[in-house]
C-alpha cells in the first residue's frame, strides 16, 4: 500500500472512482433499457432507406428516369457488391441487368 492510500485524498479518490463505476453502469444500463425497445425498428428503417438508396442509384440501369444519373454513376461500382443481395431481396430472382451477371 503507498502513502495515499492512508490519507484522506486517497479515500476520496477511492470512493470517487466507485461512484464513477457505478454511475456509469447505471447510465449504460438505462440507455439499454431506453434503446432496446426500438433496435428492430430502427433497424427496419435502415435497411429500408438503404433499399431505397439503392433503387435510386441503379434506376437509369433499370429503366426508370433520374435526374440524378450524374451523381448516381459515380457511386455505382462502390455498391455493386451488394447488388446482388439487394435485387434479390426486392424479389428479382435474376439480375435484371443484360451486360451484368452477378448471378
Amino acid at each position: 500500500m503507498t502513502n495515499n492510500d492512508f490519507t484522506t485524498e486517497g479515500k476520496i479518490n477511492q470512493i470517487t472512482a466507485s461512484t464513477q463505476s457505478w454511475w456509469g453502469r447505471f447510465l449504460m444500463g438505462l440507455n439499454e433499457f431506453y434503446h432496446a425497445p426500438y433496435r428492430q425498428t430502427m433497424a427496419r428503417a435502415a435497411k429500408d432507406e438503404e433499399d431505397f438508396f439503392m433503387l435510386l442509384l441503379f434506376s437509369e440501369s433499370l429503366g426508370i428516369a433520374n435526374p440524378a444519373v450524374f451523381y448516381a454513376m459515380e457511386l455505382q461500382p462502390l455498391f455493386l457488391e451488394n447488388f446482388h443481395e439487394w435485387h434479390q431481396r426486392m424479389g428479382m430472382e435474376k439480375c435484371p441487368f443484360n451486360h451484368m451477371g452477378c448471378c
